[in-house]
């Protein structure tokens, strides 16, 4: 429809942003980097986004295991979408991966020179023990950095670095030029990669190369190998099926004789999606004995991919499992992008069960000590800590995400069951996450299902369980430890409060949970503690029983027959409704130790104010911390608030007001941006509250933390300084003079006296306002045009004490003199 021609005119387009600056204090995200100048140069390292970048969570030096494995390349809308905004975003319904223990490597892919992972997708790949790669995309070369991990099993996270069209192409021309050249290039994404804490590179070039290119293709390649296998042990150089050794840009679909050569020095091959039945078998024969290194792609779009990708990827998974080869499963986010009904969620747990049905779990969890989880997806509508909520904001942010449980899809739940879900809606205990049990359940009846799987090794120390439940009226909820001996004996331990008789010849032992008091747990919430010894099994699974004791009362229904026989009175089943917080398993009974707020250095950077509405403020801030002892921090997390201190108030005892803390956010490295915090203006300072986190979850008290604090910035008056001036009327308590409407006018800071007043006293404190009710014109007026900056600077209180005792002794002088002059009796009054 056109735009009528009166409204044509008027239309004006908003102005365009301004160009990004990296070096420029802003909101921390994650970037691509887009030429090969900007690689060469370092400037990454110069940004101010960088620090932000660095993965929190560790790779321990692994080597995948010796079996078929499963690639996952994210490739989504150009990549740096709601997963970039590093403190965390806005957008409750976010993509995430959340099955995990389903996955090997992890890819971030887009289609830009050099792809950084964002951290939050190696931090959770990592905690779940996936290696994760990036793409280098400038001959669409994508560099995968893995991150894989055998204790405790995490996944390695790749990058990517990719060349193609004509653009690529140049930048090839650039890259292997010389062999010095690819060599320096290929230690500076070496650099990256060990700086940001990923495991490696995918490497994509999809562009035609000169014959004569291809000896410093194959240095490039190698020397990038070699370097990261050097300064990252476990890493992995993977290349993509794309040029082939005589410099064609023809994907071969498979491992053969045009490819082999590059196979051949680095960790292995992401072979094209639009391979033949037979080709997973003629590659593994091709690879021999590093079979496993070929990854067959699928591409989960469908296009021209053998099975059909979609809801029939596992067609393809099948083959490739039959010819014992790897699998690399191309844009999974097909399912978030295309909106699968009947929503995310349901869809995303459909499309994962057929890739377990087809190739079954390859992570396992837990496997060391601590172990923790708040089922936390890493996106939701609250946040709470101990139960209580924090914040009430939508958010997202992947690097929250906790160890996901092993939860087996079901569909629709059929009536009379429990349905059982990770839930982001209901009340948390810690985070945004939980399980929830939710359906019916007979009485003296109980309903069983897996959480975890894992492969923790006992030893002569107890194991301690900590967990949270919520629950409904008689709606009990436990757990259930299975282990095995070397021996291939099971042995199943229940643990639960109370109501357990129906139990006794289901477990091997019933252990009855000790109930914990702790001052901070929200109400409603129950934490309960378990210990176990079992020295030389190894703990396989958990699962969580639901279960509704018998009451001697219970409540009969008719049931109603419909094969025409009589109806009879049954037991009514009830509704069921309990929620699983978190579980935390350690050797020790004791919650991690933080040390005290004097044993942190905590300092602010790059601190902006700007006006706001109404006398109000906004500040934005960087805050950095670190141990003074210079030792590395050991915590996960940390969680940011604010208190903003309002003025002193003139109370009867000199007693200020108290501030409110408000939650801001997460920081997974020691340094957290505030942007634009708005500032009433009847607050004095800010104090910004580190509250560390523990790998078990607990987190220090608020008021031991470390904090930073911020005065706020005073407005001047012609250049001078206004608070301290008047921090001394303050405390003198000066009282309303009964100055005359034609001498005295109302300070405008005042709201209930409507009129507009001085405007040297906008930002000033309406408490004080009240107070003071009323000041002389001609004595503001003489007192600003006092030259007292020079004293104000003096920070000594002795400085401060003549200030307030020379401005006392003017206010007095003039004020009696206007009085005098005035010839009425007004006095001014000191208490």
């Amino acid at each position: 429809m056109s735009v009528p021609q009166e409204h044509q005119s008027s239309t004006v387009d908003p102005p365009p942003p301004p160009p990004f600056d990296p070096t420029q204090p802003s909101i921390p995200i994650s970037y691509p980097i887009k030429t090969l100048e900007d690689l060469g140069s370092r400037a990454y390292f110069k940004s101010f986004h960088y620090p932000f970048n660095i993965c929190s969570v560790p790779l321990e030096n692994s080597v995948l295991d010796n079996r078929p494995r499963v690639l996952v390349c994210h490739d989504m809308q150009g990549g740096y979408v709601d997963d970039k905004w590093i403190q965390g975003g806005s957008n409750p319904d976010a993509y995430a991966i959340w099955h995990w223990y389903l996955i090997d490597v992890f890819v971030y892919f887009s289609h830009n020179l050099v792809t950084l992972p964002p951290p939050c997708w190696t931090n959770t790949a990592h905690r779940h023990g996936v290696k994760v790669l990036k793409t280098c995309n400038a001959f669409d070369l994508t560099f995968m950095l893995v991150y894989d991990v055998l204790v405790p099993m995490k996944t390695k996270v790749l990058g990517t670095f990719i060349t193609e069209w004509d653009e690529g192409k140049a930048i090839c021309n650039k890259l292997l030029s010389t062999k010095e050249s690819a060599r320096m290039y290929a230690e500076l994404l070496s650099e990256l990669a060990v700086a940001l804490g990923f495991d490696g590179w995918l490497l994509n070039m999809e562009v035609e190369l000169e014959l004569g290119q291809i000896p410093n293709l194959k240095e490039f390649i190698s020397h990038l190998t070699q370097t990261m296998h050097s300064s990252l042990p476990g890493s992995l150089v993977i290349w993509y099926d794309s040029v082939t050794i005589d410099g064609n840009l023809s994907w071969q679909n498979q491992l053969n004789d045009q490819n082999k050569p590059f196979f051949d020095i680095c960790d292995g091959i992401f072979v094209n999606y639009t391979w033949q039945e037979d080709y997973p078998r003629s590659s593994a024969a091709v690879a021999g004995d590093r079979k496993f290194d070929v990854y067959m792609g699928i591409d989960v779009f469908g296009r021209s991919t053998y099975g059909g990708g979609q809801w029939t990827t596992n067609v393809a998974l099948d083959v490739l499992k039959k010819d014992d080869v790897s699998a690399a499963i191309f844009a999974p986010g097909w399912v978030y992008e295309t909106k699968q009904p009947p929503d995310f969620q349901t869809a995303q747990n459909h499309w994962w069960s057929l890739v377990e049905k087809s190739w079954g779990a390859v992570k396992f969890y837990p496997r060391t000590l601590p172990f923790y989880s708040n089922f936390d997806q890493g996106h939701g509508y609250h946040i709470s800590v101990e139960g209580g909520q924090v914040s009430d904001a939508p958010w997202n942010n992947i690097s929250s995400q906790g160890f996901q449980p092993f939860l087996k899809f079901t569909g629709k739940p059929s009536p009379g069951t429990i349905e059982v879900f990770v839930d982001f809606k209901e009340a948390s205990y810690r985070g945004g996450g939980n399980i929830t049990f939710k359906g019916t359940l007979e009485e003296n009846t109980d309903f069983t299902t897996k959480i975890f799987q894992g492969e923790l090794l006992m030893d002569a120390v107890p194991l301690h369980i900590t967990h949270s439940v919520k629950s409904e009226g008689d709606s009990l909820l436990g757990l259930s430890l299975h282990f095995s001996s070397t021996a291939n004996e099971r042995t199943s331990v229940l643990l639960a409060s109370w109501g357990t008789n129906q139990f006794s010849r289901k477990f091997s032992k019933i252990i009855a949970p000790c109930q914990v008091n702790k001052p901070r747990t929200a109400p409603g919430w129950v934490v309960l503690e378990s210990s176990i010894d079992m020295n030389g099994y190894t703990l396989t699974e958990i699962h969580a029983v639901c279960y509704r004791p018998k009451h001697e009362h219970s409540q009969l229904g008719l049931e109603h027959r419909t094969d025409g026989s009589e109806d009879t009175l049954t037991y009514s089943p009830k509704e069921y409704h309990a929620v699983l917080g978190h579980i935390t398993m350690n050797t020790s009974k004791e919650n991690t130790y933080f040390p005290p707020s004097s044993s942190w250095l905590v300092e602010g950077h790059y601190i902006k104010w700007s006006s706001g509405s109404q006398g109000s403020k906004n500040v934005s801030v960087k805050i950095d911390w670190k141990s003074k002892d210079g030792t590395a921090s050991q915590f996960p997390k940390y969680n940011i608030y604010v208190e903003k201190l309002p003025k002193q108030a003139v109370r009867n005892h000199g007693v200020g007001l108290g501030g409110v803390q408000e939650y801001l956010g997460v920081a997974n490295v020691e340094a957290f941006y505030v942007s634009e915090l708005p500032i009433p203006a009847t607050t004095s300072s800010l104090k910004f509250i580190i509250q560390v986190c523990g790998v078990d979850g607990v987190c220090q008290n608020l008021d031991d933390s470390p904090y930073f604090q911020l005065d706020v910035k005073a407005t001047t008056v012609g250049g001078r300084k206004m608070f301290q001036l008047f921090s001394c009327v303050e405390r003198n308590n000066l009282i309303n003079p009964l100055a005359h409407s034609t001498n005295g006018q109302q300070l405008l800071g005042c709201k209930s006296h409507g009129k507009l007043g001085i405007r040297h006293f906008e930002w000033f404190d309406s408490l004080m306002c009240e107070r003071s009710k009323a000041v002389n014109r001609g004595l503001l007026q003489s007192t600003s045009r006092m030259e007292i900056r020079e004293l104000l600077r003096l920070p000594s209180r002795e400085t401060k004490i003549w200030a307030f005792m020379i401005l006392s002794m003017v206010f007095v002088i003039l004020l009696c003199t206007l009085s005098n002059g005035k010839g009425g009796k007004e006095t001014l009054v000191f208490p």
